[in-house]
Order: C-alpha cells, then structure tokens, then sequence
C-alpha cells in the first residue's frame, strides 16, 4: 500500500471533498474519475491537461499504469511518476480506479462490501477510508523524543503530553 504521508493524506481528502461537493465527476473521463481527482492535488496537472495527454496513449487508468515507464518522457508517465514520488505505487491508482484495495474495504466494514467503481459517493466513502488507514498507519510510526512525555504515576507506563 501506499507509503504514508501528510501530503498524501492531505491530497486524497482534498480529492474526496472535491468530489463530494459537486466538482464535475466523471468516471470514463481521465481527468474527472477517480485517478484524475487524485492526480489534480499531486501535481499540477488540471483535469483537461490529465485527460488530453492520457488520451496521447491507449487505455483507462490501469492500462496507462502497467504501461508506466520510468524513463518516458510521455506526459502521462510524468504524471505517474509524480503521484508515486507522494507515495503511490502503481498498485495504489489500478486499485483507487476501480476501489480494489482489500484492506481499504475491510476498514470500511459492511459499507465497504458493495461498492461501485464509478458511483460518487462510493468513490468519496473510500477515498475518506483510504485516508484514515494511512493516517492510522503513520500515528503509529510516530515515536515522541522522551522530553514531551511525561510519567503515569498510576502506572510504570508514559503518557504523550505535547508541550507547545
């Protein structure tokens, strides 16, 4: 799954409340679908721009991923390139297009058993899921330096207290 960040979390709500809030959404369009949202928040691409240049290769979204090539010079694989240096892999965008990720639909409990790909309120349920379990993955990666905690007298454990 994706490498964690606050810039990657940022994006995919952004592209979440994007869809959400009415923004043109549309599923068979490359700067419109689920893909396309994502990518106008990690680059600086808009969505004419993603979908005119994706449209210089054949394919949706997976085919134009399983055709990356690192070294391109092909605007389509800029675009890639971009989104996985946020911490996408290829996997990431194959499975957003098509709400794949089996942990991302686990983590949604019964809502996330009947998605559809293409259905906006689908798209902004997983995408907000996606960004929860990102979110949960990097809190648990963070160690606080041992000055900002501070002893739980009721216990021989420490409890974070952030002094700022």
């Amino acid at each position: 799954m994706a490498k964690a960040s606050f810039k990657l979390i940022r994006a995919i709500r952004k592209s979440a409340e994007t869809i959400k809030n009415g923004t043109e959404y549309q599923w068979g369009h490359m700067g419109s679908c689920n893909c396309g949202h994502l990518a106008q928040e990690l680059t600086t691409f808009s969505k004419r721009e993603i979908h005119e240049y994706a449209m210089r290769k054949s394919g949706d979204w997976t085919d134009q991923v399983q055709a990356y090539c690192s070294s391109s010079e092909m605007p389509m694989d800029l675009i890639i390139s971009s989104m996985m240096e946020a911490g996408l892999e290829r996997k990431d965008m194959v499975e957003l297009e098509r709400l794949k990720n089996k942990e991302v639909r686990r983590f949604m409990g019964l809502k996330g058993q009947n998605l559809s790909h293409n259905k906006k309120e689908d798209v902004v349920s997983y995408m907000l899921a996606w960004a929860d379990l990102l979110e949960n993955e990097l809190i648990e990666r963070v160690t606080l330096p041992k000055h900002l905690l501070k002893p739980d007298k009721s216990t021989s454990t420490h409890q974070a207290h952030v002094f700022l």
